[in-house]
């Protein structure tokens, strides 16, 4: 199958600056921590990478510990073998510090592990650089000046375009953006989890940078700010089949269902599905330039990218959606 991109990709996508960068990311883009893993259907794995980049979605998001560690072995095969001549036309990024591989430096934050997981990672994907790659998560246990200078290096060397975090609250990104300064490496963006129910991310001070801006990942609590749960759980659903999901689970979501109700009702005048709005919601937060999606199918990544183009949630129905969620804000994991 020889894949031709669709002549209208970037007609219904929106781009939005990354910190004080000149590059521009997708407003949703393609995430692989589920889906991609070897064990996955490689022609639906292809589809929804040709999807998504028919959409208009040129960003696609990957971690060393992506589905047991190998979603950058299939995602790299089909860019290699099916999106090579749109290299210059994508981003894509991984993440170092959540563990691949055994023994004491196979996670965290020092030199050692961070470069010789990012050779692995582009190795695994057959990749020669990374547009983007993050700092996974902030270790308490390593001087910050030595993770980002490590990765620093890594863009001097040419293995890297751009750096970012993830998961760092907003003093400690704010730090690693004045690390990289000093290096005169661009580092542009948080990755953080962020959606109706979890807002954790606006009382760290994440969002206080004007220097950095996020990347939002979960934007639909795993599929609760959809229209998936307002019946109970699923037995085929993920919650229906990891019962002890940490994330995902009926402690989780029986709590939330009435409010969910009470917000497919907004999602339905606006003529609108509940995940569109919630990704909506999204794009009109502080700072947000760029939502990350997961998929399991083609036609979601779709409805997604539908988002983009919908109309801006109005000052009342935002109160509204704050309302029925009050009370409902996730505060661990």
């Amino acid at each position: 199958m020889n894949y031709t991109a669709s002549k209208s990709r970037y007609e219904n996508m929106a781009y939005n600056y990354a910190g004080k960068s000149g590059l521009k990311l997708p407003a949703i883009q393609l995430g692989m921590w589920y889906n991609f893993g070897l064990d996955a259907d490689f022609e639906n794995c292809k589809n929804m990478i040709f999807t998504a980049f028919d959409c208009g979605i040129t960003m696609f998001d990957m971690a060393n510990n992506y589905c047991n560690s190998t979603a950058e072995i299939t995602a790299g095969k089909i860019f290699k073998e099916h999106l090579s001549k749109y290299r210059d036309e994508i981003l894509i990024t991984s993440k170092a510090g959540y563990r691949d591989i055994e023994g004491p430096y196979g996670e965290w934050g020092s030199k050692k592990s961070v470069i010789a997981s990012l050779d692995r990672s582009l190795k695994k994907s057959g990749l020669d650089y990374f547009d983007i790659f993050y700092s996974h998560r902030f270790d308490p246990d390593t001087p910050l000046e030595e993770t980002i200078n490590a990765l620093c290096d890594a863009v001097k060397q040419g293995k890297v375009l751009y750096l970012a975090v993830s998961n760092y609250d907003g003093s400690s990104a704010q730090k690693a953006y004045e690390i990289a300064k000093s290096r005169n490496v661009p580092l542009i963006a948080n990755q953080v989890r962020y959606n109706i129910f979890d807002r954790r991310c606006e009382k760290n001070g994440a969002q206080d940078s004007d220097d950095l801006s996020l990347v939002c990942y979960s934007p639909l609590e795993q599929g609760l700010l959809s229209n998936k749960y307002v019946n109970g759980i699923p037995a085929d659903s993920r919650a229906g089949r990891e019962p002890t999901n940490p994330w995902l689970n009926k402690n989780t979501i029986l709590p939330r269902i009435e409010a969910v109700k009470k917000m497919c009702q907004i999602a339905d005048e606006r003529g609108q599905s509940l995940s569109q709005m919630a990704i909506r919601w999204l794009l009109q937060r502080k700072r947000v330039a760029s939502v990350l999606i997961g998929a399991s199918k083609p036609e979601q990544i779709k409805d997604c990218a539908k988002a983009v183009q919908s109309a801006e949630i109005s000052a009342s129905d935002m109160q509204k959606i704050d309302d029925f969620s009050k009370g409902l804000f996730i505060e661990k994991m």
